[in-house]
């Protein structure tokens, strides 16, 4: 066989295709063409609604609200998608400037802060919704002059850590503290103080002004901050993690508090253990869930409203039982049953209304006898000495 008819029959036999030549895949977007491809979204939802997307409207509206914020509050965004506007979507209301403050207070680059810090929050490949939270600081970072004070308490903390007597927990939106510690990319961090200058308020607009304020932040590599609070939240809520207090010092404290209490000493409010009613598949199927949480006011007026609350996973609640508390307070109590039961928190995402997410973090995954019973060991003091053992679904000793 000669061997042009020996190739033929080698080209024409290929059952899988493999000479086959494929086209060229079209070439990737590059950065312009993604930003133009993102506002003409926006701009489709325009003509099929005639009315910019609201934060209010559901998930993928809130997205796209989002999205146009964004592009609204960067420059050069807008200036790339000018010949893109055709519905006007980008321009912004033009301020009346008559006085210095006007001036001020009209910088959206914040190109009239003081920066001492010659680049250093100038960070690369960040997750983007990082991005978004850092393009909002408009203070930097400077030398921490009484930075000696904090030093040591930093050293405990990391001592705490490496021990297993302080965790790091998920950071939740709006969840900023005084005096509480913090880890963001790797950083431990002390939040000394949040002075509020701007409280939650409705414009007559019915735009929402949401709480905020500067806070003085100090870092365990000698530096600290005065950022926006919501920029803190942010950071935070991207990449961030809250550190618990010390165990020891927790359980040395509910127990000095909770010995000796009679009906005559003063009520301080209830922990209450709930089990959901809801109906949906995910929460029917999970055994042993239960709500444990605290309330100042009756348990009764607390949960009325369940069905609209995501800390009650949108749905009725039913009362299992309530604990009234006396000279003590009951969130340490609280708290110290979440990190008792820490392990076996349930992790699930629930919508609100608004189809805003929320994580519930009270819900935890035990048997009601074994709540009751670590409740009882916080009262007699003995809690210190045991831990719940999620596997066998147990109270096992240290």
């Amino acid at each position: 066989m000669d061997k042009d008819k020996k190739l033929q029959e080698i080209l024409e036999n290929d059952p899988l295709g493999l000479l086959n030549i494929k086209p060229a895949a079209s070439p990737a977007r590059n950065e312009d063409e993604r930003l133009v491809a993102s506002f003409q979204e926006i701009i489709d939802f325009y003509e099929k609604n005639n009315r910019a997307p609201e934060a209010g409207g559901g998930v993928q509206e809130y997205q796209l609200s989002s999205r146009l914020k964004s592009i609204k509050e960067n420059l050069l965004k807008t200036e790339k998608l000018k010949t893109y506007d055709t519905f006007g979507l980008l321009k912004s209301e033009q301020i009346e400037i008559k006085t210095i403050d006007d001036i001020l207070k009209n910088d959206p680059l914040g190109l009239l802060d003081e920066d001492d810090s010659e680049g250093l929050f100038e960070f690369k490949h960040i997750k983007k919704v990082e991005e978004r939270a850092s393009a909002e600081f408009v203070a930097r970072r400077k030398p921490c002059k009484d930075f000696a004070k904090y030093e040591h308490r930093f050293k405990e903390v990391q001592k705490d850590l490496k021990n297993n007597k302080r965790k790091l927990i998920e950071f939740k939106q709006g969840n900023l503290r005084e005096a509480e510690y913090y880890v963001h990319n790797g950083i431990l961090f002390f939040v000394e103080k949040i002075n509020i200058t701007i409280k939650e308020h409705y414009k007559e607009d019915g735009t929402r002004v949401r709480e905020d304020g500067r806070t003085r932040c100090i870092f365990e590599n000698g530096t600290e901050s005065n950022m926006l609070k919501r920029s803190v939240e942010k950071i935070l809520y991207a990449n961030g993690k809250v550190v618990s207090e010390n165990m020891d010092k927790v359980n040395e404290k509910f127990v000095e508090k909770f010995s000796n209490i009679t009906e005559q000493d003063e009520e301080s409010g209830f922990i209450y253990i709930l089990k959901s009613k809801s109906e949906k598949k995910e929460i029917t199927e999970i055994d042993h869930l239960y709500k444990i949480g605290y309330s100042s006011t009756s348990v009764e007026e607390r949960v009325k409203n369940a069905q609209q609350d995501p800390t009650y996973l949108m749905a009725d609640v039913r009362i299992v039982i309530t604990y009234k508390c006396f000279n003590m307070n009951p969130q340490k109590l609280e708290q110290l049953l979440h990190n008792f039961f820490g392990k076996s928190c349930l992790n699930i995402d629930v919508f609100d209304k608004d189809g805003l997410r929320h994580t519930p973090r009270e819900w935890f995954i035990a048997p009601l006898a074994i709540i009751e019973e670590a409740v009882h060991f916080i009262i007699s003091g003995d809690i210190v000495q045991y831990k719940y053992d999620a596997a066998t679904e147990s109270i096992v000793l240290r």
